[in-house]
């Protein structure tokens, strides 16, 4: 939880608030391949990307 601490302190003092929406949905899409990998589901996901 310090790591996400320390990062949202980065992103306050640099100014680079930009940085948070593509680094959540690299998170999301992260989980969501992670999730889906033994499922019946990975094929329908992967023809997403």
């Amino acid at each position: 939880m310090s790591f996400v601490r320390e990062f949202w302190a980065f992103l306050r003092v640099r100014k680079k608030f930009w940085l948070l929406p593509i680094l959540l949905a690299m998170a999301l899409i992260g989980s969501l391949l992670v999730l889906v990998q033994g499922s019946a589901v990975a094929p329908f996901i992967y023809t997403l990307f």
